[in-house]
């Protein structure tokens, strides 16, 4: 039997840092590990930022697109200046046995009309559902109704969609309906790139890294360092990323803690990897009352990864799991809380082996790796099967033969862990 050719379209890739990118990195990694020839489709990466060389034995394919200020491939048009493209890019690709889309939908709608024309089943991995955040952050209703529509399309004609959690799942299901494999593959960090770096000592900073949107609600560290940095001039509040917000929280930092935050943007990981691994703390956040509650940010994994305890705030499983496992802080959304866990954090010693528990939970819990395995696993045996088959029933079988390690989700955080002393028991 010849090696299975797997295609993967994303408008993000590695060294563009973002979940989906370390997702798909890790994904395409395992596939060339499990013997598939490997064509990644997607767009150059954003100044700045170097494209760097494949996974080995993978085949990188570029495409420049627009990307609005911040450096995003966020917007009508800019999805369109990688979509489009797309279409033709894919028609004349070498044919895979099966293609393998990350949202936004309209990719996943390029890659239906290709997988048609071609006759090739193509995977949907659902990091989110682009139409519960649209209405969650107060999109026009219309707008939002014809995104679902989209997203039901795109995602309806997959021959496996996999997801991150399980509310990602029951999300997907209550738009395309039982009928269909829906595959919780779970969510994880590449702790190849984020691990604890050697330093000189902790200094009193707090390390917030990812998207800065409605959705992630990263105010409330701004506001809570205010009150912190009051006492404290020597702490900092470095906030990596863009986002449609980061202009805002600029303004907030510069009005409330002025000098003591900065915004450094977007910069590859083993960058944030370094500065997290001498932080105070970490961030990671989830603004409530969005409809979102079941999102995971996995950026609370890559503080852990560095060995720094983390300060979540807001709800989702992400809060249960930093509070069951002793990760570091789980606080409402709430400036008066975090500003107290940031207090905290600054005032406390890390007792002998705190940083190798805390990234050694995330290796053994939270490792993209374990991830990838699952999803690799699954998207062979579409490749492979005959249609009307399922996806799932093949990947469980085959989960069930080997030892795969557990990876996070809404339903099984992984085992306690002893809490601080110093810490409170409470949110993500």
């Amino acid at each position: 039997m010849s090696a299975p050719r797997v295609a993967l379209a994303s408008r993000i890739f590695p060294p563009e840092p973002g979940a989906a990118a370390y997702r798909l990195g890790s994904l395409a990694r395992r596939l060339r590990q499990h013997g598939a020839h490997v064509d990644v489709l997607t767009s150059t990466p954003p100044r700045g930022l170097k494209g760097g060389p494949a996974p080995a034995g993978v085949r990188l394919r570029r495409w420049p697109v627009l990307r609005d200020r911040g450096g995003n491939v966020r917007g009508y048009l800019q999805y369109a200046s990688f979509d489009l493209p797309l279409l033709v890019r894919l028609l004349v690709n070498r044919r895979p046995d099966i293609v393998v889309v990350e949202p936004p939908p309209t990719t996943g709608a390029v890659v239906r009309i290709v997988c048609a024309l071609r006759r090739l089943p193509y995977a949907y991995y659902a990091g989110d559902v682009s139409s519960t955040a649209a209405a969650g952050i107060g999109i026009a209703r219309p707008v939002v109704a014809v995104l679902r529509a989209l997203e039901r399309w795109a995602m309806s004609g997959a021959a496996l969609v996999l997801t991150v959690s399980t509310g990602v799942a029951e999300d997907v299901r209550a738009i395309v309906g039982e009928d269909h494999d829906i595959l919780v593959v779970g969510t994880g960090v590449d702790t190849e790139t984020f691990r604890a770096v050697p330093h000189d000592g902790a200094t009193p900073t707090f390390v917030y890294a990812g998207t800065m949107s409605e959705l992630q609600g990263a105010e409330v560290f701004v506001r809570a360092f205010a009150q912190v940095a009051a006492d404290r001039p020597d702490a900092r509040l470095v906030m990596f990323g863009q986002g449609v917000q980061a202009d805002q929280l600029r303004r907030l930092a510069d009005s409330l803690a002025p000098g003591q935050v900065s915004f450094p943007g977007r910069v590859p990981g083993e960058v944030v990897a370094a500065e997290v691994s001498q932080a105070a703390a970490g961030l990671a956040s989830l603004h409530p009352d969005m409809g979102y509650d079941y999102a995971f940010p996995t950026k609370m994994f890559a503080v852990t990864a560095c060995g720094v305890p983390v300060i979540y705030s807001g709800p989702g499983p992400g809060y249960e799991i930093v509070r069951s496992n002793g990760l570091g802080w789980a606080c409402d959304w709430s400036p008066d809380e975090v500003a107290e866990a940031m207090r905290e954090a600054l005032e406390r010693r890390p007792g002998p082996g705190e940083a190798e528990r805390l990234s050694g939970w995330t290796r053994t819990f939270a490792s993209q790796d374990a991830v990838a395995e699952k999803a690799a696993a699954a998207v062979l045996a579409t490749a492979r099967r005959p249609r009307g088959n399922s996806a799932v029933s093949a990947a469980a079988a085959a989960d069930s033969t080997g030892s795969r390690r557990p990876t996070p989700s809404a339903s099984s955080p992984g085992p306690s862990a002893p809490a601080r002393e110093s810490e409170p028991t409470h949110p993500e």
